[in-house]
Order: structure tokens, then C-alpha cells, then sequence
């Protein structure tokens, strides 16, 4: 039995829930991962080309994992810059709040 297929099919998942910010979804992917792969290692020695299928599993790994970092950075300097503009954002609502009719809805 070829496991490259089965191994092929985690990377895909892999790439594709990193590919769509679907943070969720690759946070099961890779908790799964593990298991997957024991499973997978009982049924005897790696081929070449389950071997190489593995490689590309562990470059569909890294690449999910820099893309979730670049995502946690980008998601770090957005919260950094809502916390700089707090005070201003808090002025600039209270300021709405005291001119008259401009909150009747």
C-alpha cells in the first residue's frame, strides 16, 4: 500500500487551511497530524516516494506555520495600534455622546 496519497492529502489540508486564515481548521489539521503519521508508520518502512511525500508534508508544515506567525504578528501590530488610539477613539466617542440629537436613532 502507497501511503503517499494519504500523505499528499495532509499537506493539501494543511495548505489549504493556512491558505484561507482558517485558523480553526488548521489547528485540527495539525493536532491530527501526529496521530495520522503513527498510524501510517506501523505499516512498515518508508518507500522513496512515501519518503519524498513526507518531505513535501513537512514544507506544507513550515509554510503553514510561517503563515500563521506572519498572521499572529500582523494581528499583534493591529491590536498595538488599538491600543495606542484608545484614549483618542474613547475622547472622539464621548464627544458624539454629548452633541445633541446626534445619536437618536
Amino acid at each position: 500500500m502507497d501511503r503517499s496519497i494519504v500523505i499528499g492529502r495532509l499537506g493539501a489540508q494543511l495548505d489549504a487551511a493556512a491558505s484561507g486564515a482558517d485558523w480553526d481548521g488548521l489547528d485540527l489539521a495539525v493536532r491530527d497530524l501526529a496521530r495520522q503519521l503513527r498510524a501510517l508508520a506501523v505499516k512498515g518502512p518508508w518507500s522513496a516516494a512515501e519518503r519524498a511525500a513526507l518531505r513535501r508534508l513537512r514544507a506544507a508544515h513550515d509554510r503553514a506555520a510561517q503563515t500563521g506567525a506572519a498572521a499572529a504578528a500582523d494581528l499583534q501590530t493591529r491590536m498595538d495600534e488599538m491600543r495606542d488610539n484608545k484614549e483618542g477613539w474613547i475622547a472622539y466617542a464621548l464627544a458624539g455622546e454629548t452633541e445633541p440629537g446626534e445619536n437618536v436613532q
